[in-house]
């Protein structure tokens, strides 16, 4: 799994600009997600890598390098 991969999930489930999808992107701030964007991107992170992020763990993950440095850890 690369960070472009990651990248690609967010543009397309998010409608965002891919420029806004760096590694120390706010999901919030940066990107505007909100709680549905979240479940969304969780869907299609378990759809393309097979991996979930478990709900308790969901609120913590605060930019796109957290969630993606959490993928990746499971996915190995």
């Amino acid at each position: 799994m690369s960070f472009e991969e990651v990248k690609e999930v967010f543009v397309d489930t998010l409608n965002c600009d891919a420029d806004k999808v760096t590694i120390d992107a706010s999901l919030t701030d940066d990107l505007q997600a909100d709680s549905l964007d979240a479940v969304e991107l969780n869907m299609a992170f378990e759809d393309k890598f097979g991996v979930t992020i478990a709900d308790e763990d969901l609120g913590t993950l605060k930019t796109v390098g957290d969630i993606f440095n959490y993928l990746a850890a499971r996915a190995a």
